[in-house]
């Protein structure tokens, strides 16, 4: 292989952005005591098509819901962040503006604010009658054939992924203009295709549950429905929650989805997060007519399955609940799930302070957790909400060692030993 598809400094540079949300995981502590010698080797893995995925670690856990997560090794989650950045840049120009998730700019906070925009456009700030449709995939990670997505991914590479090359070719340029237009080093572009493709490949059709640590007992997956589960998915199906790539692919793969709804459909206020999504329009009998042909499509084209017990059809003035929070016109209310585990922490930490003396330690801890909790809560309409449960639960025990700022925005630490 004359040019190599990876270079030592790509995977460096990887590297470190990967480290930089793992570092204290034990797997990317392992891999850091000899970085150098073993991102020399995964590279040349790489490049000689050696690398295949490794044994993963499976686990449930309990909150915001219950699930199940595959942890890849960190070797693997390095590969993982290679793909998806030599893809992003395509995958930015195929996604339609209104999908969300594992995007620059577009996680959570910014879907409920594009949807609360829709909400307040269509009811124009509640002075028209409006309607919201609120739909959701049944079991989608674990729905996804494999197969089908390998094949969008890889036409995907073959054309979106070959123009952006030629065309980063033609800005740096590598190419030369002759009669008929320009001419490119046709090798170097499809060996970055070949490699790409090589990755894909392996990701998607590797399967996780042979090659598995199960770090919670067996008993823990009890109450985990069957379309939850990747031990349970059906031959060829399933994506493992948890890997970056996961994530992207899931987002990919409804994108077909996506433009149907909105350039075949034409709808305009339509909002995608994962496998939740939101249609926002001023006929309720027409987002009736679409139910069934939203179905249809995902089952004839994605082999997917609408959720029968998950279709929300309701006035806009009466409000929806979307990713943990609840919108109405004119109004982004913190959803009853937050509420309640805000609540609860709090309350917690008052337990806390009531059995002993907290230790710096449990200080930090509580510091740190309500303020996020805080954060949160203050992008929505909550100020009742935080003086609240702060006053009610901070006023005795954890007031000696807290300050509370001005509107219940922010714990501030008192003078600490």
């Amino acid at each position: 292989m004359e040019k190599a598809s990876l270079s030592y400094d790509e995977i460096f540079e990887i590297y470190f952005a990967c480290r930089a949300t793992k570092r204290r995981a034990a797997g990317a502590l392992a891999f850091e005591i000899d970085y150098e010698r073993n991102l020399l080797e995964l590279c040349d893995e790489l490049n000689q098509r050696r690398w295949k995925p490794g044994s993963c670690n499976c686990f449930i856990v309990e909150k915001p819901v219950k699930r199940e997560i595959f942890a890849a090794p960190f070797k693997d989650r390095i590969v993982h962040h290679i793909l998806i950045d030599k893809l992003n840049p395509c995958f930015e120009r195929f996604f339609i503006k209104d999908s969300f998730a594992c995007r620059t700019g577009k996680g959570t906070l910014a879907a409920i604010k594009r949807l609360s925009h829709f909400v307040n456009s269509a009811t124009r700030n509640c002075k028209k009658e409006s309607y919201i449709l609120k739909l959701d995939i049944k079991g989608y990670f674990m729905s996804i054939n494999r197969t089908l997505l390998y094949k969008k991914l890889e036409r995907f590479i073959q054309t979106d992924y070959r123009a952006y090359l030629c065309k980063k070719s033609q800005e740096k340029g590598q190419g030369k203009i002759q009669k008929g237009g320009w001419i490119f080093d046709l090798a170097e572009i499809e060996e970055k295709i070949s490699f790409v493709t090589y990755l894909a490949k392996e990701i998607v059709f590797n399967d996780p549950t042979k090659q598995v640590s199960l770090k919670s007992p067996k008993s823990a997956w009890k109450g985990l429905p069957r379309d939850k589960s990747l031990f349970t998915a059906k031959q060829g199906c399933g994506l493992p929650i948890g890997n970056l790539t996961s994530q992207v692919f899931a987002n990919f793969f409804l994108t077909e989805f996506d433009h149907y709804i909105k350039h075949t459909l034409g709808i305009k206020r339509y909002v995608r997060y994962v496998d939740d999504f939101v249609i926002v329009h001023e006929s309720k009998s027409y987002l009736k007519y679409l139910i069934p042909k939203i179905r249809t499509f995902l089952k004839d084209e994605l082999g997917l399955t609408l959720h029968p017990r998950k279709i929300y059809l309701q006035e806009a003035k009466k409000g929806v609940p979307f990713l943990g929070a609840f919108i109405k016109p004119n109004l982004i209310l913190a959803g009853k799930r937050i509420q309640k585990n805000f609540a609860q922490k709090s309350e917690q930490f008052e337990r806390l302070a009531h059995d002993h003396k907290p230790s710096r330690n449990e200080k930090i801890a509580v510091l740190a957790s309500i303020n996020s909790y805080l954060g949160i809560l203050r992008q929505y309409k909550s100020w009742k909400l935080r003086v609240t449960v702060l006053k009610k639960h901070f006023a005795e025990h954890l007031s000696k060692h807290f300050g509370l700022k001005k509107n219940a925005l922010k714990l501030e630490k008192k003078k600490w030993k």
